[in-house]
């Protein structure tokens, strides 16, 4: 009989420090039936993603400590970074690989937003399949006024946490917790005169699209290009470059091909592509996608692999190795 597998991808608000983001990462493995398959540190977002596998309630306990451990790590009240957040935690889905149904996911997603406010003393929020109403099915919307506005909200009856207090932890913040399908974060580079220049292009491509003044000096709002995709600016200053960050939330509605191809086409007059990368694991299947898309006589699924990273500029950044990045690999 196939094991029960969920995924569980818990970000944390810290990216400079290794040491911290190890002590999280080593309190994931100390849960039994539980594999940590990837750990992606950003310095400029100030931001890891840390991904693991196991049997459910392995996975529950694995993320549970997880927080309490970056709660224990983590200031917010000191945190600065690119990346939108809202607590040292800033969000923790469950996704099914094997055997398991969202239900199981959204069971997982309540069973530990209860924990972690009574234990915890944080404020929860219920995001995804696992949203207890549609107007918090949307990450961006809860996280929106992010951590320095978070008190100001959670007086707000309209965003009353879905557990936990009422009133702001200052070191913790409030963690998001959901269930949601597969994701890829793909970031494409760009070299730009200016933040301005990528937000522009993250705006044309984001299904949710971008707001622009009329002559009459009323809100237009234009859709993007793209359905299931979310997009914003980020300015990388060690590297020198720009990002359009995105979240591709149905990679066989809009793979990272054709987001990539789209920026390209975008670009010119506001900056210059300079290759992409992948933030935690990506499913083989959208990666095959785009190696037939740029080599559509090719067999080979190596060749294929090659040609996606090569075409992709997916090395650009750091090493994109295969045998680590995609998740059919490590399970």
């Amino acid at each position: 009989m196939m094991k029960r597998i969920v995924e569980c991808v818990p970000n944390f608000s810290e990216g400079r420090d290794e040491t911290k983001v190890s002590l999280i990462a080593a309190e994931i493995q100390k849960a039994d039936r539980v594999k940590v398959l990837d750990i992606d540190i950003s310095p400029s977002y100030n931001r890891s993603v840390i991904t693991f596998v196991g049997m459910p309630e392995g996975v529950k306990e694995a993320a549970f400590s997880a927080i309490a451990k970056a709660v224990e790590l983590i200031d917010m009240s000191m945190h600065r970074g690119e990346h939108p957040r809202l607590g040292a935690c800033d969000v923790c889905p469950f996704v099914p690989i094997q055997n398991t149904t969202m239900a199981d996911c959204i069971v997982l997603a309540v069973e530990l937003g209860r924990e972690v406010a009574e234990k915890l003393a944080m404020s929860v929020y219920l995001y995804g399949k696992a949203a207890g109403s549609p107007d918090r099915e949307n990450l961006a919307r809860i996280r929106a006024g992010e951590y320095e506005g978070l008190a100001e909200k959670l007086r707000d009856p309209v965003w009353k946490p879905d557990f936990g207090p009422v009133v702001l932890n200052r070191r913790a913040g409030a963690v998001m917790i959901g269930a949601r399908e597969p994701l890829i974060a793909f970031n494409i580079n760009l070299r730009a005169e200016s933040k301005k220049a990528v937000d522009i292009i993250a705006g044309r491509i984001r299904e949710s699209g971008r707001t622009s003044i009329s002559q009459d000096g009323k809100k237009v709002r234009f859709p993007g290009v793209f359905r299931e995709v979310k997009a914003l600016g980020v300015s990388l200053e060690e590297c020198g470059i720009y990002q359009v960050s995105t979240n591709l939330t149905n990679y066989k509605v809009t793979p990272p091909h054709e987001v990539f191809e789209m920026v390209k086409r975008l670009s010119p007059g506001l900056g210059e592509v300079m290759g992409s990368e992948i933030v935690g694991l990506v499913p083989k299947e959208a990666i095959l996608a785009a190696g037939r898309f740029y080599s559509p006589e090719e067999q080979s699924e190596e060749v294929l692999i090659d040609c996606a990273i090569n075409s992709l500029g997916l090395n650009s950044l750091k090493e994109f190795d295969a045998s680590k990045k995609i998740i059919e690999y490590l399970i």
